[in-house]
């Protein structure tokens, strides 16, 4: 067997491991389940990657993502490894062609999504495969008490009984200790096996702002510091606002989200990726599989819904690990925003189920229908058919989506595929029969080779340029060659899709389990009274805070956020600040006291740090004065 440091330097041109990814991969080369918990950036897929092609077989990638999972399979490519993906845009043909690889060994990596594996089809021709490791990237979606549960995750335990000797590596960026020991139970490991490196990023400078003014504050920052940045916020219409409001400020911005087509952000997000654009203005679509290494600042206009997404898309920065900050700009209507967000994303019952029928109807579909069938999916089109609201819409399709009657997959650019389906005999006798199409047909096969038996891509537009055709009469050609039995012509597309993971139900059929609401409208309200939480914040260190929402308890101060910064200007260090801020709080919750009385109750520390303590206790809201100028502990 290859050297591991060969294969990571044939395959990465990189001489060294990262921390931890070397105790990984060889955890998971002796056979051992492994729960791998890494930082955003950190390199989580070289430790399933590496193992993947050392180990002879197949590895089995579970991923949710297809823009991931396609980017990975065309970076292995080309690497000169051999890869696919199965995923709901593709034909029954391309499946079965794909599997079959994938059988006889046509490929190292073989990546689907967690919901192919509930798949009859797929589990039946699975278990002819030689596989040496099953992958689970973005493996909190199998807990509930994660921030992104899917059901689908839970099938992978069926894969496991298939392959009990076979080695599970997950892999995660976000997980609380939860959501940790939860996986594990959920993947059935044989034993427990966490490794994980500290989400600590000590470059970067996490610092929140209370604004009322928030552009002018978001001006300054991005003309002070230099670079590249992104700029998140929830609503598509104020991400081209922000992006024009640079523009007129003679910033080099432009404005991404998921209702652009593919080519506009295909072309917006390379020109980002070159610099070409300095900033990007963004809704949460905007981020996932880049490795952009220069990003000097990320800033939130808005709250995010939890701690786990704001701290994904803050860690966008700086992974060149030079100095970049993760700027939160935030009000008191923010907090009032959040929480009617998350009110509006539970609608009643009654609403989910108006929705899964408006559905059927939107799609034509009859009970009994549609399993594992996906349909291209216009969520605005549909909200102004029924005349739904969108965010309410959004809401009760990702509740259908956790209670695993429909799948909703993300914007998935998928070119135009043409395969002849009838006999090359029969081919001909049209072509003499219909000479109208003999010269566009005889193009077309001489274009695209293998079109017989296999579906191959296409481009309308090279075919217009070839024939000396307007693309609109190509496409009429190919249309109605379609529609005479000569080809299968699915043209391209770039909409997210509905798939139904079940066959399709009469709404009275339809149940929201009470419990599984309850609780997963109480995980997030849990999660956004942490992020409130982490907004008005002024006593203590933003990065500990965030690293202890994910169990690390063993932290120092970081020094260069808003909180530290300004802790650093009382020439008090970390230590000294809390005993002082302990024997002041002892003191003050038995009863107030005067500023004198309150200093000579602190012992063997000198009266001017005890001073500037206070004052600062005072000035971020942890001490006041009552009403007969006496001192009181704030909670």
């Amino acid at each position: 067997m290859e050297d591991l440091k060969q294969i990571l330097t044939r395959y990465w041109g990189h001489s060294h491991f990262r921390p931890i990814q070397e105790d990984i991969i060889k955890s998971v080369m002796e056979g051992k389940d492994t729960l791998a918990l890494m930082p955003t950036g950190g390199g989580k897929s070289v430790c399933f990657q590496l193992p993947g092609i050392a180990i002879p077989g197949l590895c089995l990638v579970v991923s949710p993502l297809v823009a991931l999972m396609k980017d990975q399979v065309e970076f292995l490519i080309g690497k000169g490894i051999r890869a696919a993906m199965i995923n709901s845009f593709m034909t029954g043909k391309e499946i079965d062609i794909t599997l079959d690889n994938a059988i006889h060994g046509g490929y190292k990596f073989l990546y689907v999504s967690p919901e192919r594996l509930a798949n009859d089809l797929f589990l039946a021709r699975v278990q002819e495969m030689k596989l040496n490791l099953i992958a689970v990237d973005e493996a909190h979606c199998i807990s509930q008490w994660g921030y992104d549960f899917r059901p689908a995750y839970l099938k992978i335990a069926a894969i496991r009984d298939l392959f009990p000797k076979i080695p599970v590596l997950a892999l995660t960026a976000s997980a609380t200790p939860d959501v940790v020991e939860d996986i594990q139970k959920q993947l059935c490991f044989r034993t427990e096996n966490v490794f994980q490196i500290s989400y600590e990023r000590k470059n970067i400078a996490y610092i929140v702002l209370n604004e009322q003014s928030k552009n002018e504050r978001l001006l300054r920052i991005v003309n002070n510091v230099k670079g590249s940045g992104i700029i998140y916020l929830r609503s598509r219409n104020k991400a081209a606002e922000i992006a024009g409001f640079l523009k007129q400020n003679n910033i080099n911005a432009d404005f991404y989200h998921a209702g652009l087509t593919q080519e506009e952000r295909s072309r917006k997000q390379e020109e980002w990726s070159r610099d070409k654009i300095r900033v990007m203005v963004s809704t949460n679509a905007f981020g996932m599989g880049i490795n952009k290494p220069n990003v000097r600042f990320v800033v939130h206009l808005d709250l995010p819904d939890s701690i786990e997404s704001y701290f994904q898309e803050a860690g966008r920065a700086g992974r060149d690990e030079k100095r970049a900050y993760a700027v939160l700009l935030y009000n008191e209507h923010d907090r009032l925003t959040l929480e009617r967000n998350i009110e509006q994303s539970f609608p009643p019952v009654e609403e989910i189920k108006r929705t899964y029928s408006a559905l059927c109807n939107y799609f034509r579909l009859a009970p009994g229908n549609a399993k594992g069938v996906g349909f291209d999916f216009d969520i605005a089109d549909f909200c102004h058919r029924y005349s739904f609201d969108r965010h309410q819409t959004k809401s009760c399709i990702k509740i259908l989506e956790r209670e695993g009657y429909i799948n909703a997959t993300e914007s998935f650019y998928r070119p135009s595929k043409v395969q002849v389906i009838i006999h090359h005999k029969d081919l001909y006798k049209f072509q003499v029969e219909y000479p109208q199409y003999d010269a566009f047909i005889k193009l077309l096969l001489r274009t695209y080779g293998g079109l017989f038996g296999n579906y191959a891509q296409i481009n309308e537009k090279e075919l217009s340029r070839l024939s000396a055709l307007p693309e609109e009469a190509v496409l009429k050609l190919l249309n109605k060659l379609d529609k005479t039995g000569v080809i299968s012509y699915i043209p391209r597309s770039s909409k997210p899709q509905i798939i139904f993971t079940e066959e399709a139900l009469h709404p009275g059929n339809i149940t929201i389990s009470r419990l599984h609401y309850t609780n997963l409208k109480e995980n997030a309200i849990r999660r956004m009274e942490w992020v409130i939480a982490y907004a008005v914040e002024k006593n203590r260190c933003r990065s500990e805070f965030l690293l202890s929402y994910f169990g690390e308890k063993e932290t120092v101060r970081c020094g260069i956020c808003d909180v530290c910064i300004e802790m650093n200007k009382l020439e008090v260090n970390n230590l000294e600040f809390e005993n002082i801020s302990m024997q002041l709080k002892e003191q003050l919750m038995k009863h107030p006291l005067s500023l004198t009385e309150l200093i000579r109750g602190v012992h063997q520390l000198r009266e001017d740090k005890i001073l500037k303590t206070v004052q600062w206790l005072i000035d971020n809201g942890k001490l006041r004065y009552d009403e007969n100028k006496m001192l009181i502990w704030k909670e």
